[in-house]
């Protein structure tokens, strides 16, 4: 197209007009022009895998020339194996996930700043930001839990499978937006079991008299009245929670056996009732696989837990295969973004105990369902998946592309108070996922 004068002059009275516009409103031209860029989201629940303590991306999806922990010569523990992606290779110990990779998207440029820390970098891969002084910010699932709510009835809008942490709370978002969590999946949690022997009139006079407690304490200290506000909600949603609705999606004995042995170990016992939970209607599920007693350290494989990872290796192939199977067979897999997600990955050389130390220049996400473009792999690393030297992935980046699935948008503001706090750290979402 040639340049006219008139042209010039019309190009530049709508910067300049641009330009005088308040930084909210043209934060806000940017993020409807960036959405108008890609269709719309089509999820609409989450699970949330989590390869807690650090998952070696080549040892598992970003395989690269074989190594030697005895010799210490850098690369990979496993050979490699093709997959239904042209040209994609896994680790051995996923050959189902490899026969699935067509409904996969593996990120292998995910990256941040975090080094040896797995507290920070847990909260940087929950939050999407770095921790500070002045504001806790919310974890995914707290986002997704105040945006969308619950899908169903008697349900909560966040569970936790595994234990809880400041990290994969609700931050300045508050206790509406808290997970319920638990770590037995043989029954619903403890928490919200209400006592056998208490008679529903005995009952009702209890709320009764914490009715009046509050009523007197809000006459006396009126000043507290948002932090009893929200003692109050976080009581009535437990109470909500207390029936025998929720309670029953617990008990999978009204699966078929061969669907339940399909999903193998207790992570994968754990992934099939996470199924089960977003049947019902819960929005956003975490599901922790950092059971160390698998192979010692689960995925931090220092030392001697490194000669044992390919056991959690086998359990993930196992489980994740199972479950979007499962999901697909139920008519879910399009509705329900599954991700596998973890602190940073693990350097190719090798300890002096044959594990592995920590990195998180470059390691390796995986998307399935959800809706998404599959059956590629994004970004690309070096011959030992140290550095990234194809389309990296940050942090907000990856949760610009979850919220973006999800139908929420990603510069959208959250409020600490007054103050506002876009959902993303200018997270851009991935783009070859949606169109």
């Amino acid at each position: 197209m040639s340049l006219t004068r008139r042209s010039l002059l019309t190009s530049a009275a709508a910067a300049s007009a641009a330009a005088t516009l308040p930084r909210g409103l043209m934060r806000t031209a940017r993020a409807e022009d960036a959405a108008a860029a890609l269709p719309a989201g089509k999820a609409e629940h989450c699970i949330v895998l989590w390869l807690g303590g650090g998952a070696c991306q080549i040892d598992t999806f970003d395989p690269k020339r074989v190594g030697d922990p005895k010799t210490r010569k850098q690369g990979s523990a496993y050979p490699a194996i093709p997959t239904a992606i042209p040209g994609v290779e896994f680790c051995e110990h996923l050959p189902m996930l490899a026969d699935r990779a067509d409904r996969l998207a593996v990120i292998r440029s995910t990256n941040h700043d975090v080094i040896d820390e797995h507290a920070r970098a847990v909260n940087r891969m929950h939050t999407g930001r770095n921790t500070t002084g002045t504001v806790v910010y919310p974890s995914i699932g707290s986002v997704m839990a105040s945006e969308l709510g619950a899908a169903g009835d008697n349900v909560p809008a966040y569970m936790l499978i595994g234990m809880p942490s400041v990290s994969r709370g609700p931050g300045f978002l508050g206790p509406s937006a808290n997970f319920v969590y638990l770590t037995d999946t043989s029954r619903g949690p403890s928490g919200l079991t209400v006592p056998g022997n208490l008679p529903a009139e005995r009952r009702a006079r209890r709320e009764r008299l914490l009715g009046r407690i509050r009523e007197d304490a809000l006459g006396r200290t009126p000043e507290g009245a948002d932090a009893i506000r929200a003692y109050d909600e976080t009581i009535a949603e437990a109470l909500r929670l207390a029936g025998p609705e929720f309670a029953q999606i617990f008990d999978a004995s009204d699966e078929p056996a061969d669907l339940r042995n399909a999903y193998g170990s207790e992570f994968g016992q754990r992934c099939l009732l996470a199924r089960r939970l977003v049947q019902r209607g819960v929005r956003f599920v975490e599901v922790s696989h950092n059971i160390a007693f698998t192979n010692g350290t689960g995925w931090d494989t220092h030392n001697e837990g490194q000669a044992m990872q390919h056991l959690l290796i086998r359990e993930l192939d196992v489980a994740l295969a199972a479950l979007t199977d499962d999901l697909a067979a139920q008519g879910l897999l399009d509705k329900t973004l599954v991700v596998v997600a973890t602190e940073f990955g693990r350097p190719a050389g090798f300890d002096g105990g044959g594990g592995r130390g920590h990195h998180g220049k470059s390691f390796t996400s995986v998307l399935a369902g959800g809706g998404l473009n599959l059956g590629r792999a994004v970004g690309e690393t070096d011959e030992l998946g140290m550095s990234i030297v194809a389309d990296p992935v940050s942090v907000p980046d990856l949760h610009a592309t979850i919220y973006h699935a999800m139908g929420i948008d990603p510069h959208l503001e959250l409020y600490a108070g007054e103050r506002p706090v876009p959902v993303t750290d200018g997270g851009h979402a991935v783009r070859a996922l949606f169109v």
